[in-house]
């Protein structure tokens, strides 16, 4: 199935039942006392943060939700049951933007519940217009409409780190050596993208499918790269050692990003250079140096030498960890 991370849809809320006119049973009168009882409430609508970036693609067939209405009153004063709520599973990470108000809400939390919408209010039975001047009410009220609207969500990844860079950089590769193959979450599609989450002793990676020269004009990838690094936490900038001009390689990324978003480049940046086995040790020393002007933070790696993943590996949990 096809990765979705972003939907249109309308939701309602329940409609509020309708309130009656009825009246008491009594032997020998036409009319007892009033006794129409209020319709119930609509149901709500919340949306809920789940832990499973996938979910969206199951509703790329459902295009309405809504909420149960509330049930009509009943006779003998008896009022009508609420609608049931309904609630929306969602990934954390998503934006949930009203489009009637332009209200913006964000799921950030595993099993976070939001309210989105009111249900409409039950309608009144005749019982509520009973007085000293009217003791035969046969007025009712019927419920009310629950609020609706149109919704686009959208995903944002969330990850402690995403490996970003060039599509040369060697990411996957990099996160397959650090992640190992056992502890992989799960590769999604992105129309001609895959992403991919790692699980790095207890932290996520991920792999977002790189960038080209004005990407953030809408170029190759576009956004569709670039919105899913807004949240991560640090962003491990891989640059290739088989590229003769690593300073212009990691202009165009960092450009890219600024062009995007500033914030994106207040993010932590740790630079690695990976396919240190492509050039001598010398031009590998010769590049971490340079690279220190960018970055404090500058590794080297190549992920057929297990030496260097493993000082990678102890290197970034380090940081990690101080960053928890």
């Amino acid at each position: 199935m096809a990765f979705v991370d972003e939907l249109k849809i309308h939701i309602s809320a329940g409609k509020g039942g309708n309130g009656i006119a009825a009246w008491l049973h009594e032997k020998s009168r036409e009319f007892g006392g009033p006794a129409g009882g209020d319709g119930g409430n609509g149901g709500n609508v919340y949306v809920r943060g789940v832990r499973d970036i996938g979910i969206l693609a199951k509703y790329r067939n459902e295009k309405e939700f809504r909420a149960d209405n509330g049930q009509n009153g009943l006779g003998k004063n008896m009022f009508g049951k609420k609608g049931k709520d309904l609630i929306i599973d969602l990934p954390v990470g998503s934006v949930i933007t009203n489009e009637n108000s332009g209200k913006e809400i964000q799921l950030l939390k595993d099993g976070e519940e939001v309210f989105l919408l009111k249900g409409g209010r039950g309608g009144w039975g005749n019982t509520h217009f009973k007085g000293s001047k009217n003791v035969k009410p046969r007025t009712c009220t019927p419920g009310k409409p629950g609020e609706d609207a149109s919704f686009y969500i959208e995903l944002q990844l969330m990850a402690d780190a995403g490996l970003i860079g060039l599509p040369n950089a060697g990411k996957s590769s990099l996160l397959n050596e650090l992640t190992n193959a056992s502890a992989k979450i799960g590769a999604y599609q992105f129309t001609t993208l895959e992403p991919n989450l790692g699980a790095f002793y207890g932290f996520i990676l991920a792999d977002i499918p790189g960038l080209i020269e004005g990407a953030s004009e809408g170029r190759g990838l576009g956004d569709k790269f670039l919105r899913h690094i807004r949240r991560t936490k640090i962003l491990l900038h891989c640059v290739s050692l088989e590229n003769e001009d690593l300073n212009s390689v990691y202009k165009t990324i960092r450009e890219e990003l600024k062009q995007y978003d500033e914030e994106l480049i207040k993010k932590q940046e740790i630079i690695i250079l990976t396919k240190t086995d492509t050039v001598t040790p010398a031009i590998v020393k010769k590049a971490v140096t340079a690279m220190k002007k960018k970055s404090k933070q500058v590794f080297s790696v190549s992920i057929i030498d297990d030496a260097s993943v493993k000082k990678l590996r102890e290197d970034l949990m380090a940081i990690f960890e101080e960053k928890a």
